[in-house]
């Protein structure tokens, strides 16, 4: 089953024996990938449930298939993490969340930090956003993920702050934790197995002092990912790697 195609639908697309495709995958199914009636693909509704399809008629606003059998597996991270990503340059942010999602990030949390060169035009916000919720879409159906991860974007740090009170454990990579050689505090908190955990990861230039006192005074812990300086797009993806590694690898 690993070489067919997975799609992700709303819902309201997927009854107990039938889903409905419509949108941009029709085209990807009917011109990229020509799929035929009798076809088989990959359908999940974004809820949990991931099921095998045959494709049943392909037309130019919609694919019918029929719901062969529901698939039980489930690739999904046991812990829930979210990524408080700053801004960043260039293609680095589209990285971070196609490689994210790969490695199981449940939610991306985009944030202006203090440092952050790059600045979005608020008029452009929504385009932004939408692009990266649609590279989320595509990295999730190819990891053969159950979800896509959520991708939301805050003008501010204590914008983001407030979002990230819902979680259980919050951490923020402070590279003078790291300098400092005080490396043992990830492996405590993966050890501590909370329900869930959100990492915030600095721009180019870092966290600013400013906001590691914030953070401080707001519960989160500081932590270093090794004696070496990481770029902030790969922070991301060691964090989200070494989380896999404990909780689904060592287990």
């Amino acid at each position: 089953m690993d070489d067919v195609q997975r799609y992700f639908v709303e819902p309201e697309q997927m009854s107990e024996d039938e889903v409905e495709i419509t949108g941009e995958d029709v085209k990807h199914i009917d011109k990229v990938m020509r799929l035929q009636p009798g076809s088989h693909i990959e359908c999940l509704n974004n809820q949990g449930r991931r099921t095998h399809c045959k494709i049943r008629s392909v037309n130019k606003e919609s694919i019918e298939a029929d719901i062969m059998q529901d698939l039980e597996n489930s690739p999904e991270l046991p812990v829930y993490a979210a990524v408080a990503q700053a801004l960043i340059k260039g293609d680095n942010l589209d990285l971070v969340v196609q490689k994210g999602t790969e490695l199981g990030v449940g939610s991306f949390l985009l944030f202006a930090a203090g440092r952050s060169v790059v600045k979005w035009d608020s008029s452009k916000v929504e385009k932004k956003v939408q692009r990266l919720r649609k590279i989320a879409k595509e990295a999730a159906e190819q990891s053969g993920r159950l979800y896509i991860p959520d991708v939301s974007y805050y003008p501010s740090t204590g914008d983001m702050l407030e979002a990230a009170s819902m979680y259980n454990t919050s951490l923020y990579l402070d590279e003078e934790t790291a300098k400092n050689g005080k490396h043992e505090t990830l492996a405590e908190i993966f050890s501590s197995r909370p329900p869930s955990i959100l990492a915030v990861i600095g721009p180019e230039g870092g966290i600013s002092p400013e906001e590691a006192q914030t953070f401080d005074k707001s519960g989160f812990r500081p932590v270093s990912l090794g004696p070496r300086i990481l770029r902030s797009e790969s922070a991301s993806l060691y964090f989200l790697s070494a989380l896999s590694y404990h909780y689904e690898i060592l287990r």
